[in-house]
């Protein structure tokens, strides 16, 4: 078994990428591979609060993901729901508090509403923070982000109140920038995802599909992260 390095990032960041060509491989339709890849996620985040990692945050379902079929976007949906209902004894028995991004309102009214409820019911955990990205995209934030300022044309900011700090406290949500994306299934792109927030993060691509990538594979990510000299731009 690897062993985890001392160094560890506070916030992981995961482009879950793979399920369909998973089950393409074993000649099994593409929604078995969603249900494979959720056992990855409960695999995932059970590590990361082993670990004492704060923050995780997975990508989810994008905005471009809605261009995909009826029966597989519903197969999404229902295992959302199903992941909730769930994890939730899980979550409160950990210290994990559910957090959510992108635009929410678009999902379908029984998925809204379950991740509603377990966000309100882990709101006072502490131990750890599961950021789920869904009807997601960074060029929708970064847009979003402008319409939410532009709203109240009453409390408009001067040009000098608008520094790095602001526009982040005016993202979907206020969090550490993430240390550490790791991206799984072997293409080398960032997909929209957390375009303003991962500006100085480390990156880590892999071949393994996602419903390969366990605990041993999630180890050896922390491990090249670990080796690591992060400069932020300096010398």
């Amino acid at each position: 078994m690897s062993e985890l390095p001392r160094k560890l990032p506070v916030h992981v960041a995961i482009i879950m990428d793979g399920n369909g060509r998973w089950a393409q491989q074993r000649g099994l339709p593409r929604f078995h591979g969603h249900f494979k890849g959720a056992e990855s996620v409960r695999e995932i985040v059970k590590a990361t609060r082993e670990f004492n990692i704060p923050w995780l945050t997975l990508y989810s379902f994008s905005e471009e993901n809605w261009k995909r079929s009826e029966e597989e976007i519903k197969t999404l949906m229902n295992l959302l729901v199903e992941y909730l209902d769930k994890e939730l004894p899980e979550m409160q028995e950990n210290g994990i508090r559910l957090k959510a991004i992108g635009r929410i309102w678009k999902l379908p009214e029984r998925a809204r509403k379950k991740l509603l409820e377990v966000i309100e019911k882990t709101s006072n955990n502490k131990d750890m923070t599961l950021v789920l990205a869904l009807s997601y995209g960074g060029r929708q934030e970064i847009t979003d982000m402008l319409k939410s300022i532009l709203q109240n044309k009453d409390t408009l900011p001067d040009p000098e109140e608008i520094t790095e700090s602001f526009v982040a406290r005016h993202l979907y949500l206020d969090m550490p920038d993430p240390d550490l994306l790791i991206r799984t299934g072997g293409e080398k792109r960032i997909s929209n995802f957390l375009l303003w927030q991962i500006a100085y993060t480390e990156l880590y691509f892999t071949d393994v599909l996602w419903p390969d990538f366990g605990r041993e594979e999630y180890i050896r990510a922390l491990q090249d992260f670990a080796r690591r000299k992060r400069r932020f731009g300096g010398v």
